[in-house]
């Protein structure tokens, strides 16, 4: 049977159940109401009235009997009109959740349920339609993601093909050929190495290390990192801290990788002659990092989808600025240790921040790294 005759019968069960019971309560209550009332009546009547006790009982009982039945059939149809309306809309409700629901197997993730009323249908319905939202953005991240692996690997295959017929038809030795292969195999391992990591760190599948060290050791192994290719590119390297910080309980290795992905597009966008400083602020609970640049700064619109997989600023970006996913791997690795990163930007430089959980043992800073 199906749902809505169901719930009709179940209403209609539940309304003769009721009926019946509002009868047999009148019959079980009433006699002593009208009898009451009977006595008075005879009382007042004085000895002629006690001759007319049966008429009077048997009148106010067939009274309240034909009252009864003549408010019966309106009862009953009003109550079969309520019963109506109501399994209607929860069948509607149900038809429509199994209707999205299809829709959702089918792909069809631009489907959305009415939300109407304030009831618990109506909270099924909108977590309905936030859920098709959310299943609908992994979509689009996912066709994004395809598109965007696609377009990363197309240039080095098209560079390793270019080599290969290069080398096939003589115009290039082999010993010419091997250095530039290389480097395009090494593109495209950093690339699986990359989104093989991104996907490991948002599933939450990466472990780590915790333990207590301090910013300046991370700044310092910061500094012997990077601190070659800074002087190559001719930017200024330098980090800073109070005399006393928090010392971070944090896994030390993931941290410093969050931080050379920050180091690194600072140089990538700094001009020869800028300058990229390091940060430490010390907090009750966390302790802050900033990376500021002098570089070209990133506009207002591009701020919110900065973290994003595969996201640019500038379009037109070769694959030789990076795999597009360093600022993705950040963030998750910083939220997964504690902590939050974000941005702030202008045309005169950009910050990223991102905060650690901090001990209170207190860790005296050495000296500072020029």
């Amino acid at each position: 049977m199906k749902l809505f005759p169901r719930l009709f019968l179940g209403h209609l069960l539940v309304i003769l159940i009721a009926l019946a019971a509002l009868f047999l309560i009148a019959e079980l209550t009433a006699p002593r109401f009208y009898r009451h009332h009977v006595e008075q009546m005879v009382t007042l009547l004085g000895p002629e009235g006690s001759a007319l006790r049966p008429d009077l009982e048997r009148g106010m009982r067939g009274t309240l009997n034909n009252a009864l039945i003549a408010a019966l059939p309106f009862a009953v149809l009003m109550a079969a009109l309520t019963a109506f309306l109501t399994s209607r809309r929860i069948v509607r409700s149900v038809q429509l959740l199994s209707a999205g629901s299809q829709a959702l197997a089918a792909g069809q993730y631009s489907r959305r349920l009415p939300e109407t009323g304030r009831d618990e249908l109506t909270e099924l319905a909108h977590n309905f339609n936030v859920m098709a939202a959310s299943l609908g953005r992994v979509e689009q991240d996912r066709i994004t993601l395809i598109g965007n692996v696609g377009h990363e690997l197309r240039t080095p295959l098209a560079a390793l093909r270019g080599y290969t017929e290069a080398l096939t038809d003589g115009v290039m030795r082999p010993e010419q050929v091997a250095p530039a292969v290389q480097r395009e195999v090494h593109v495209m391992e950093r690339l699986a190495a990359d989104l093989g990591l991104v996907s490991r760190v948002e599933a939450g599948q990466v472990t780590l290390h915790p333990h207590t060290f301090s910013s300046q050791r991370l700044f310092t192994a910061a500094v012997d990192r990077f601190g070659e290719a800074y002087q190559e590119r001719g930017v200024t390297l330098s980090w800073t801290g109070a005399p006393q910080l928090l010392a971070v309980h944090a896994d030390f290795e993931r941290a410093l990788q969050v931080l050379s992905n920050l180091l690194t597009n600072a140089l990538r966008h700094t001009a020869e002659g800028g300058r990229v400083s390091m940060v430490a602020r010390g907090g009750a609970e966390q302790v802050t990092f900033e990376v500021q640049d002098t570089g070209s700064g990133i506009p207002p619109e591009h701020l919110d989808r900065i973290f994003e997989r595969f996201y640019r600023v500038d379009a037109a970006r070769t694959r030789g600025d990076g795999s597009g996913v360093g600022l993705t791997i950040a963030r998750s690795l910083v939220e997964q240790m504690g902590g939050r990163i974000d941005v702030t930007s202008s045309y005169g430089g950009s910050t990223f921040t991102f905060t650690l959980p901090a001990v209170r043992e207190k860790v005296t800073v050495q000296k500072e790294v020029p």
